[in-house]
């Protein structure tokens, strides 16, 4: 498995596939793949990306990273300006009193400190991250590339979801075994959010992990076996309206990684983002200016990385997406919605678990965007007054409404999710495989799907 990697510091998120359709036919265009044709696949996490920005003193503007670095950087200032947050706010809407849970392995040790600089970096009030290690999780050490790899995703997770929902309360789950492409450190994490959930300890899981389908034991034979079992703890979610949220990964429609796990030359997913009770959170490119407003429309995630996304080889087409059954036929296609997670239009992030290397750094991938969209997600929980759970069917119905009632806002410049060898997927009008349904703006989408998911309570 992969973990989704933050990609500027570089490092890009990846994200999880999963599953939906207790099915083992294969799509049309991926059948009859011989295990023979899979890419060699190193059991080590997804470490993609690119050290562009990494271990600044403090944050510059965007002019000055255009000028060093030839990017764009973002404040979370800038994304509130962004995804238009500041009117919830003034009323009151800031995730208070309710709980993002953020599950990654290892964790970092300076996560609270690395917190509290970041919130007063920019004027924002911190918040007290709980920690809770689920199973054996050895010392950290710096000399081990997973640990430090682990402990910048970490710090992006926590630091992007408090960006969104300063008022929110964050739970660390730190587990002690590292994902290696499904089979080792997924049960884990699966156990942990089931035991959180049975507890009561969270109201949306933030997944910036994932592994692709193609290399869970028994794929390559129509078995999908090993995926299945791991779906216990989502269906515990369900049962309990607890929202899940997976990244829909960094490798484009190929699941392509910079980090040797290998290229695929056909179009895969990954679990746990297509499970169909895992909201997939896929990522778009943000042009903005220093005040945080839109110079052009967002496009597709596509540049040190680029956005998961397309039909699953394992689920098949759930309920909610028969209205785009078009596009995504009789499979779970991916991802639902998306979020700032381009390298190139970045967000600063801050840490010192390294005391060689403290310091700011930029990051992208969809390690980025689906702790934003948890943040949004805890907004809604607030406004609702309670949790909004499983999403999906608000989410797609709120599509064919009114973007001015519904905050759901198309992506549709033709941009592209293509990644290595296999083309990707283009941002049409409507819902398309390389954004969904499309981004947000949060001051109506927030009170929209609060007031959608009172049809269910």
């Amino acid at each position: 498995m992969r973990r989704a990697r933050p990609r500027t510091r570089a490092a890009a998120a990846a994200a999880v596939l999963a599953a939906a359709a207790l099915t083992g036919a294969v799509p049309p265009g991926a059948a009859a793949v011989p295990a023979a044709a899979t890419p060699a696949v190193k059991v080590v996490p997804a470490i993609a990306g690119h050290h562009l920005v990494r271990h600044v003193d403090s944050p510059v503007s965007i002019e000055q990273c255009q000028a060093k670095w030839k990017i764009n950087c973002y404040t979370p200032l800038q994304y509130r300006k962004a995804y238009d947050l500041d009117a919830l706010y003034d009323s009151g809407v800031t995730g208070e009193g309710r709980t993002i849970v953020i599950v990654d392995s290892f964790g970092s040790p300076t996560i609270q400190h690395d917190l509290d600089t970041y919130s007063k970096q920019f004027g924002m009030p911190s918040t007290r991250v709980r920690v809770v290690k689920w199973g054996h999780v050895p010392a950290f050490d710096l000399g081990d590339a997973d640990m430090t790899g682990w402990a910048g995703e970490t710090t992006l997770d926590v630091e992007m979801a408090h960006a969104v929902a300063p008022g929110a309360s964050i739970v660390l789950v730190e587990t002690g075994v590292a994902e290696t492409e499904g089979v080792t450190g997924l049960p884990e994490m699966m156990s942990a959010e089931k035991s959180l959930i049975d507890r009561g300890t969270g109201d949306v899981i933030s997944q910036s992990f994932g592994a692709t389908e193609n290399t869970f034991p028994g794929f390559a034979k129509g078995d999908h076996t090993s995926i299945m079992r791991l779906r216990y703890a989502f269906e515990d979610a369900a049962a309990h309206d607890v929202t899940v949220l997976g990244s829909s990964g960094d490798g484009g429609a190929t699941d392509d990684t910079d980090s040797g796990a290998g290229t695929y030359a056909y179009p895969v997913n990954s679990f746990p983002s297509a499970d169909p009770l895992v909201t997939s959170i896929g990522g778009t490119q943000l042009h903005l200016n220093d005040q945080g407003r839109r110079l052009a429309p967002d496009s597709v995630y596509n540049d040190f990385g680029a956005g998961g996304g397309g039909p699953s080889h394992v689920f098949t087409r759930p309920s909610y997406q028969d209205g785009v059954r078009g596009i995504v036929g009789a499979w779970r296609g991916t991802p639902d919605v998306s979020m700032s997670a381009a390298v190139d239009g970045g967000a600063w992030v801050y840490a010192s678990f390294d005391p060689a290397s403290t310091g700011w750094d930029v990051y992208g991938g969809t390690s980025e965007s689906c702790p934003l969209f948890a943040g949004v997600v805890a907004l809604a929980d607030q406004a609702a007054g309670h949790r909004v759970g499983d999403i999906h069917r608000a989410l797609y119905a709120l599509r064919d409404k009114s973007p001015y009632y519904s905050g759901v806002v198309d992506i549709d410049d033709g941009t592209d999710n293509g990644y290595g060898t296999v083309p990707g997927y283009r941002a049409v009008a409507g819902y398309d495989l390389a954004s969904g349904v499309g981004t947000v703006d949060a001051a109506k989408f927030v009170p929209a799907l609060a007031a959608e998911s009172w049809k269910r309570h």
